[in-house]
């Protein structure tokens, strides 16, 4: 049997809470209502962006009251580090999405924007694919002066957050906590 690294419960316990349960849920409904009043008649695919985007995506798609479809899709960059993010991200496709797109509005959501080179290749790769609208929708939106693409401005946004090292909803530390019930912040990070 493997074992849970201490590391890893040690975190959780020194972390700081800096969104509740309550408040990311009562982000996620404004999210859904804005959603709901701009792409209800839409047909979008909605697009969760594993692994990050799944909790956000469960949570948000039940609160749409209107037809749309839901898919996936999987991508990482090469040469990505956390320290040093490649400057020009290829993407590297673990599962590409499978639908015909062509004429299509999109709603990408992804658990946080932080600096957005993987986020602005999938929306490039998107636009290749010839879909109508494209818009993106964010649990977090991390403010810092580091965003890779100024272009690229999420739609929709739960919740913002000073420049630190966050988890929780989506947002893991080294694999885990994605399933932490509220948004924490890493100890002195």
């Amino acid at each position: 049997m493997v074992s849970i690294p201490s590391e890893i419960r040690q975190v959780m316990q020194d972390a700081e809470c800096l969104f509740s349960e309550s408040q990311v849920e009562r982000a996620i409904d404004n999210m859904a209502a804005g959603i709901s009043e701009h792409l209800a008649d839409k047909n979008p695919i909605v697009f969760s962006v594993m692994n990050g985007g799944m909790v956000l995506t469960g949570k948000l798609v039940t609160k749409l009251g209107f037809p749309l479809e839901i898919s996936y899709l999987h991508a990482t960059r090469y040469g990505e580090t956390e320290a040093e993010p490649d400057p020009e991200p290829k993407l590297q496709w673990r599962t590409r999405p499978h639908q015909t797109l062509k004429g299509r509005n999109i709603l990408i959501v992804d658990d946080i924007y932080d600096e957005g080179a993987t986020l602005g290749a999938i929306v490039d790769h998107f636009k290749t694919e010839e879909v109508g609208d494209i818009h993106i929708a964010v649990l977090v939106d991390k403010r810092h002066n580091r965003k890779a693409r100024p272009d690229i401005i999420p739609d929709y946004i739960g919740l913002q957050c000073e420049d630190r090292y966050v988890f929780g909803y989506g947002m893991d530390y080294k694999g885990y906590w994605r399933n932490a019930p509220g948004v924490y912040a890493v100890k002195g990070r």
